[in-house]
């Protein structure tokens, strides 16, 4: 096959580049454009219209001129290798090493838009993915095959609890593997990211695609989908479990934004593209579990919510399309500083429960909850009426929530618990309650696992003799 170079650029502008007088050139097709020097930089089809073809170049369009550079299309869209070659690698945005090890040879390539899967294929997320963050594994535990999304403020540390995931999430015991692509990162996070997910990299089980803030915008837009055609092989092919964490996809939307802008396209709402819904339903759709295949892909994106705005377009259409979120809140206290009552997990019950984690997880979850909302509560009245005017229930409620920020929230960037340590711990919670508080539990379990805190002695009479009232706390 004779490949045609087309030197008729008639424009660049920004990341794009216009060519005229093409005849055959697809959408999403891959091309290659020479520089006068002998370099190569790389492309993709975006538009065709009559013999103009708009190529967006990932590398960029600095330093080039329309009429000195050379451009060839492949007739096939980008593809990617894939294989193991991957595991233990970091590399940029593109999949080019930055660890100082050979390019990536891959058994085989895969288009890095993916390929449709047949509907009647998939199977439901099922079983667990164990974070080792008890206050996730307990309330909204990750289920294989699910995309749940963590939504954060400015200032929080959604990228810390992003890459301690990533560095000790598990499948107890079955093969699995951990795909990072961060988008967008300072080199100073980008740093952290290293060295948070260093010995997950060294150990071959995780691959690290990270694209920072000075790289070509247009490379931010591939980096995902890269990362989740690595990701679809590892699993259906090679059958592992998969965690793939994007982080942050703010910033791809911004990249997403910025590529719309110097197409001239008519921008929706906050100037973001009219497609954005549909853009990020091909990414986050691309996870799930496939019968007759053992792996699956789990999907975590972060975002950031700019100005701690829910109803923002990016993590509004995100909520949309996954199936949950994790809510990190600035008016928590510890780390990690997730807001339970604004968090859910809507598949939780296809991943937990007898032969998965514990018979009672749902249940204690659901107790846990509640007594919590009631806390919430407990707090607004005392702002009006103050602590002093609360009834016993609400005093023992509001104990509850202190017990639950100190001894199951509160942890380590580095401390990974197991889940017999979670449930010990979210009973030692449930525990500042008496039983009779405890009708979402069963019998079996509260006999099992429910131990009630002695109470305080009552002041004594100049006789001895208790007088069985108990100061408020």
């Amino acid at each position: 096959m004779i490949e045609l170079e087309y030197t008729d650029v008639a424009e660049l502008r920004g990341p794009l580049a216009v060519v005229r007088g093409v005849a055959g050139v697809g959408w999403d097709e891959f091309a290659v454009i020479r520089l006068p020097g002998g370099g190569t930089r790389h492309g993709l089809v975006l538009e065709v219209d009559r013999d103009l073809a708009l190529v967006q170049v990932l590398e960029g369009t600095a330093g080039l001129a329309p009429g000195r550079i050379g451009v060839t299309f492949s007739g096939a869209p980008f593809r990617v290798p894939v294989g193991p070659g991957w595991l233990g690698r970091v590399c940029d945005g593109l999949g080019d090493p930055l660890d100082g090890g050979p390019p990536v040879f891959g058994t085989a390539t895969a288009p890095a838009g993916g390929l449709p899967l047949n509907p009647a294929w998939r199977l439901p997320p099922a079983d667990p993915i164990i974070t080792g963050v008890s206050v996730i594994d307990a309330l909204t535990t990750l289920v294989r095959g699910q995309k749940i999304a963590i939504f954060a403020a400015p200032g929080l540390p959604h990228l810390d609890l992003a890459a301690q995931i990533a560095a000790q999430a598990h499948a107890a015991g079955e093969p699995f593997g951990v795909v990072f692509a961060a988008m967008g990162l300072t080199h100073a996070d980008a740093s952290g990211v290293r060295d948070a997910l260093e010995a997950r990299t060294a150990a071959g089980e995780l691959v690290l695609l990270l694209n920072l803030a000075g790289d070509p915008v247009i490379e931010r837009v591939l980096t995902p989908r890269i990362a989740l055609t690595v990701a679809e092989h590892l699993a259906f092919g090679l059958g592992r479990h998969v965690l793939v964490v994007l982080a942050d996809m703010t910033g791809y939307c911004e990249a997403l934004r910025e590529v719309s802008a110097a197409r001239s396209e008519v921008p929706a709402r906050r100037a973001y593209p009219g497609y954005l819904y549909s853009d990020l339903a091909s990414i986050y759709e691309r996870c799930g579990r496939v019968r007759g295949r053992p792996g699956s892909v789990t999907l975590l994106p972060v975002l950031t919510m700019p100005g701690g705005d829910i109803t923002h377009p990016v993590p509004d259409l995100t909520g949309y399309i996954t199936e949950g979120q994790i809510v990190l809140s600035s008016e928590i206290s510890v780390y990690p500083p997730v807001d339970p009552l604004a968090s859910l997990s809507r598949l939780m019950r296809g991943g937990v429960g007898a032969g998965r984690t514990r018979p009672e997880h749902a249940d204690l979850a659901a107790q846990l909850i509640a007594a919590l909302a009631r806390a919430a509560r407990a707090r607004e009245l005392a702002e009006f009426v103050g602590a002093d005017a609360l009834g016993p229930a609400d005093r023992r409620h509001l104990d509850l929530a202190d017990a639950f920020a100190r001894d199951l929230v509160a942890q380590r960037r580095d401390e990974s618990r197991s889940l017999e340590e979670t449930f010990t711990r979210a009973w030692r919670v449930l525990s500042v309650l008496p039983r009779a508080d405890l009708a979402m539990l069963g019998a079996a379990a509260l006999d099992a696992h429910h131990r009630p805190a002695a109470p305080e002695p009552g002041p004594q009479e100049p006789d001895g003799i208790g007088t069985g009232h108990r100061e408020p706390r």
